[in-house]
């Protein structure tokens, strides 16, 4: 579409959702939406006037209360853990379902995805909408999908080589961990991956480059998604243009403010993501406030898409740790770590808080056995001078650290009286300190 297309038909779909809601039988829908705001929508110059929409609402009107339509309107739920106290519970239509297809499926398209491929799912299926998100993407496209969620790793690869598996579909660190199964069992030969999709958790670039090369040279992109929105599918990137994403914005209306206020980013300036769901009937949400930090990307694609553009996801506005006074988001350890050729893609960040000044601890391991000490040496100085803090390193032998089978990783821990996170130490290992 040209851009006075799409706007055309964002607006319209904004009038529209703002007006279906004006009328819901919905308690949390006539707080939320005055009189005015209600008459007042009716292009995309108006979206400004709405009231924008937190985590803490779907906490506070848990299960039901932010529903649009009537609960037997609804076939399917989702939601997050509920590790942090209640989950966040997402409710959809029969079209709702439909939208949430045909959006995956373009982001399987993105990476390079074709009706005739093999398209292996090792994201967790049930309440998390990793799974079935991507499952229904794939059938929509038409390939043939292998519903394997996640754990099991080296039945996995071996499913991967016998089914002909040409798409991988799970978080960046299985796809690595699958990559060095495919290895240790002599699969690899066997199997003939063109592309995956990855996400679900946070991944640099330096982790992208390790996991194109332990698969021999895939596609590796990134695919965007919450579930308080829709799931996976909100934005994908596309093979020909990796490092930034389409947001699919006939359905998902995005917009950058600046964090800590409800202003605009400028354009290019780094910002909160806000999204606004233009079609979802069961729950849709208004300006909501994901806290994942981005930047529109301007200038057209070479793939030919035209949909609005944004930069990978470089954190969240609370991931970031305060250690002695310093900002530090992981993204920026990973990042260093995943640049040294002689480190491998599994990593952990510990903060020591059991003194009055935190410690910073990170450990990482080898590729090949190699040389520890020089290792840890060499990590330090580079994170001193990207960081501007005192780091203590440890550097192990290949498969030292543990990894983590089901869900998505944890990378961040957190060492106080009552809590040791590594108990019998990760790694045995030279340490070095800045």
């Amino acid at each position: 579409m040209s851009s006075d297309e799409r706007s055309a038909l964002q607006g319209g779909r904004l009038a529209g959702l703002v007006a279906r809601l004006a009328t819901a039988d919905s308690p949390y829908w006539r707080d939320k939406l005055s009189d005015r705001v209600r008459s007042d929508v009716r292009t995309l110059d108006d979206l400004a006037s709405l009231p924008f929409t937190t985590k803490s609402e779907f906490r506070e009107t848990y299960p039901f209360g932010m529903l649009a339509v009537p609960r037997g309107a609804t076939i399917r739920v989702h939601g997050s853990s509920g590790t942090g106290g209640k989950p966040t519970i997402v409710a959809y239509t029969r079209r709702d379902i439909d939208v949430f297809a045909e959006v995956n499926a373009r982001a399987i398209a993105c990476a390079g995805g074709r009706p005739e491929d093999v398209l292996h799912v090792a994201y967790g299926y049930g309440l998390f909408t990793g799974g079935l998100g991507l499952h229904y993407g794939g059938e929509r496209l038409g390939a043939t999908v292998v519903p394997a969620s996640g754990g099991n790793a080296a039945f996995q690869v071996q499913l991967l080589a016998d089914l002909g598996a040409t798409g991988l579909a799970c978080t960046p660190s299985f796809g690595l961990l699958l990559a060095e199964r495919a290895a240790e069992h002599r699969l690899a030969d066997r199997i003939r991956l063109r592309f995956g999709v990855f996400g679900a958790e946070p991944w640099s670039e330096a982790f992208r480059g390790k996991l194109e090369v332990a698969w021999g040279g895939i596609d590796a992109c990134d695919i965007y998604g919450l579930s308080e929105v829709m799931g996976p599918g909100v934005a994908a990137e596309c093979r020909e243009a990796k490092g930034a994403l389409h947001v699919f914005d006939d359905h998902f209306l995005p917009e950058v403010i600046t964090p800590g206020t409800d202003a605009p980013a400028a354009p290019g300036e780094l910002g909160e993501l806000v999204l606004t769901t233009l079609t979802k009937e069961a729950l849709p949400v208004v300006r909501y406030r994901t806290g994942d930090l981005t930047r529109f990307v301007a200038g057209s694609c070479a793939c030919g898409r035209s949909y609005t553009r944004i930069a990978r996801i470089t954190g969240r506005t609370d991931d970031m740790l305060v250690v002695r006074g310093v900002n530090v988001f992981p993204s920026e350890i990973e990042a260093v770590l995943l640049g040294d050729p002689a480190l491998g893609g599994q990593y952990a960040i510990v903060v020591d808080r059991r003194r009055a000044m935190p410690e910073l601890e990170v450990y990482a391991e080898l590729t090949s056995a190699g040389a520890h000490e020089e290792a840890a040496s060499r990590l330090c100085r580079r994170l001193e001078e990207v960081l501007r803090l005192r780091v203590s390193v440890s550097v192990g032998e290949p498969g030292s650290l543990p990894r983590q089978e089901v869900g998505k990783a944890r990378r961040v821990f957190e060492r106080t009286d009552e809590d040791e996170p590594f108990p019998a130490g990760p790694v045995a290992s030279a340490r070095a300190a800045s």
